[in-house]
């Protein structure tokens, strides 16, 4: 099976498109089975939404299918992936994404996905010193101030 691209995750399905795979996931909860095809493609539905909530309910259908379905573990290693990338959990992302390259270290949607992760995780290392350095200021100015009212 050929994995999407990190591009392809971006996409959101229409309203439309996302409420036919939410119905037949409901239909198939009331019957008290819902396949893992269904739960699957529901879940990369949700993962190609911009709402968080849709996301993060998408990560835990694929984690849940990760769990109680061996032979799909390879396909939800990627796309667990993606979705920790698309909520910017780059320790997850990573951490998924190795377990698939161990596997399989010419996957090159698994390759193009460690690179985006990595920039996501030197992006927050920058912004981290950034609000490090700010703070620092922040606290140098609050001390000189201090220490001139203190000498007058």
């Amino acid at each position: 099976m050929t994995l999407p691209y990190v591009v392809d995750a971006q996409t959101s399905l229409s309203p439309a498109e996302l409420q036919v795979l939410h119905d037949q996931y409901d239909t198939e909860a009331a019957s008290g089975h819902i396949t893992t095809q269904t739960k699957f493609n529901y879940a990369w539905a949700l993962i190609k939404s911009q709402d968080r909530q849709q996301m993060l309910q998408g990560v835990a259908l694929l984690t849940d299918i990760y769990r109680t379905d061996p032979p799909r573990r390879r396909e939800c290693l990627y796309y667990l992936s993606v979705g920790h990338y698309k909520l910017s959990n780059f320790d997850e992302a990573k951490r998924f994404n190795s377990l698939l390259l161990e596997r399989e270290p010419t996957n090159l949607q698994a390759q193009s996905l460690n690179a985006l992760i990595e920039k996501g995780i030197a992006r927050e290392g920058y912004i981290g010193m950034a609000l490090l350095g700010g703070a620092a200021t922040i606290a140098g100015v609050l001390v000189t101030s201090l220490l001139r009212r203190g000498r007058r």
